[in-house]
């Protein structure tokens, strides 16, 4: 009698099993790769293409085949191969199978080996991923799901390409004219910030600081707090209550005007240069390797490299110049200036050309620019200056901690690392060394 009610509620069991597998909810594009099955949500894929021509970005990753002109838009491709360490089998008549992906409002093609079909599941079938499945790291699937004899592991994409990069590129924007004020003042005090006074103050900063999460994925955390706070004041002491929570992305555009360091996206001034160049310490050896994160389109790493040689004339000097834009990447290394364009300490270090100055090979040389992500892998070596402005404070806290930890790692002893001006890391291990507007740290 024990063995029928056991047996029934086997049955029972698969009987419910199929009627969850019938009940179809999750569509996903399969393809192969190394010849195993894998799967990509449907809602990520825009098309499927073929190409045979892409242009190549120099300094990119190994694992970037280039950019593609899709029908007028320029995407850059990703050969998934590669990024995942597997043989690449190239095609014979040159035209590789590729998955155009959409995430959220990003586009990128990944090319793949063969592209098969799309497969209807139920999600509820879908299982927690394991080592096991795949060759691939195991963050980066999603799930693993069996269909009709099949195993397709289940990709997440929006990891891969880490589409939360707009909350970690550094805003491109303008900062405020700082005409007249005091570069050599002492630091900040260390004291904590003084809590809202009321409970109303108290429900308009926590609106405020959920408000810059979803309009602009500014986090707070330890590494601002000082700013926020002290920016909280000054807006609701000229916002009445109703007027003081961030409505839209403008609002929180002109509540973040000030926390900005000086010269984004363009070269830094004159007098910026100079407080960077005061900062810096002297180092114990000729050869210094810097590492820029977010360095955009060029303007600040060839600022940087500029004040480096001035500060050091004798060192041999290596920047690894990061961001996640391939584009800007791809034309930071051969960008052409006209001369008044350029700030004073940086014209010894131009070279003039037919189409106009560019830097000379001496900083050139110096630089290599990559696209890249910061929260995967970085091989590269020892650094003794880390420079990464107004970054941070657009991961999350999770991510803000991963990050300074590998730079604990990374950094040679009395290294330093140059964040955003409003910026700062913990004192358990740091010293900060920079005056406004530096925020400079070495390590202790």
């Amino acid at each position: 009698m024990a063995m029928i009610k056991d047996l029934a509620a086997v049955n029972a069991e698969l009987q419910e099993q199929k009627e969850r597998a019938d009940n179809t909810d999750f569509k996903m594009v399969t393809f192969s790769l190394a010849g195993k099955d894998y799967g990509v949500d449907i809602m990520n894929v825009k098309e499927i293409a073929k190409a045979d021509k892409f242009t190549y970005v120099p300094n990119a990753a190994s694992f970037v085949r280039g950019v593609y002109n899709l029908r007028g838009d320029i995407i850059p491709i990703i050969d998934l191969r590669t990024f995942f360490h597997m043989p690449v089998d190239r095609k014979v008549d040159g035209q590789e199978n590729m998955l155009i992906l959409r995430i959220e409002d990003r586009v990128y093609g990944t090319i793949v080996d063969k592209i098969d079909k799309v497969v209807a599941i139920n999600s509820a079938t879908i299982q927690p991923p394991h080592p096991i499945f795949g060759d691939i790291n195991i963050k980066f699937i999603s799930g693993v799901v069996e269909k009709e004899g099949e195993l397709y592991i289940i990709l997440d994409v929006i990891r891969i390409f880490n589409h939360t990069e707009d909350d970690k590129q550094k805003p491109r924007v303008p900062a405020p004219e700082r005409s007249g004020e005091a570069y050599f003042v002492p630091p900040v005090s260390t004291e904590p910030s003084p809590p809202p006074q009321t409970a109303t103050k108290d429900s308009t900063f926590s609106f405020i600081r959920d408000g810059l999460g979803a309009l602009k994925h500014f986090t707070s955390s330890p590494l601002n707090e000082r700013w926020l706070q002290k920016r909280f004041n000054e807006w609701v002491s000229t916002h009445s209550e109703a007027d003081a929570q961030l409505k839209n992305s403008g609002d929180a555009d002109e509540f973040l005007t000030s926390f900005y360091s000086p010269n984004s996206g363009e070269f830094w001034s004159e007098d910026y240069a100079a407080a960077i160049k005061a900062m810096l310490p002297d180092m114990p050896s000729n050869s210094i390797q810097v590492w820029d994160l977010g360095c955009g389109k060029g303007y600040e790493t060839f600022s940087f490299a500029c004040i480096l040689k001035l500060r050091y004339p004798d060192a041999h000097l290596k920047i690894w110049a990061n961001d996640n834009d391939i584009l800007s990447i791809s034309n930071a290394p051969n960008m052409v200036f006209d001369l008044d364009d350029v700030p004073e300490y940086a014209r010894a270090f131009m070279t003039r050309g037919k189409n106009g100055y560019s830097f000379n090979q001496v900083i050139k040389d110096a630089i290599t620019f990559e696209y890249h992500d910061v929260l995967n892998g970085n091989v590269i070596p020892d650094m003794d200056i880390i420079l990464v402005r107004d970054l941070l404070s657009f991961f999350s806290v999770q991510d803000q901690d991963k990050i300074i930890a590998e730079f604990e790692e990374k950094l040679k002893k009395r290294g330093v690392v140059v964040l955003g001006k409003n910026e700062e890391l913990p004192p358990d291990g740091w010293q900060s060394i920079g005056r406004d507007p530096v925020s400079a740290f070495m390590r202790d």
